[in-house]
């Protein structure tokens, strides 16, 4: 094994925790917000609830599917274009499957 192949071994190995580390914050996040807006006491059927019901899912859905790229090496690449998403763009949105022009072109 070369240096630099042991130099950037880690480097990708520390990235994938750190990426894991990000989604399960995320994950937990979005989990007390469900939580929360459970215990308020509205019904299910509020118009607003059911929105912010329906969009905290739909993260928790993306974020699933980045533990699923995580896996399969494809974390970081963009779904639309398939070039590298930016690393700052990950540490906002670390469930993101899209860089920003991407994103914009499919909203």
């Amino acid at each position: 094994m070369s240096l630099d192949a042991a130099r950037t071994e880690p480097r990708e190995r520390q990235s994938a925790q750190e990426a894991r580390r990000r989604l399960e914050h995320a994950r937990e996040t979005r989990m007390v917000q469900l939580e929360a807006l459970g215990e308020t006491g509205q019904t299910a059927d509020d118009h607003l609830m059911s929105s912010q019901r329906e969009a905290i899912q739909g993260v928790l859905k993306e974020i699933d599917e980045a533990f699923a790229r995580i896996e399969d090496g494809t974390y970081g690449t963009c779904l639309g274009c398939g070039k590298p998403v930016p690393a700052e763009r990950l540490e906002i949105l670390p469930y993101t499957g899209h860089c920003v022009g991407c994103r914009r072109r499919s909203a």
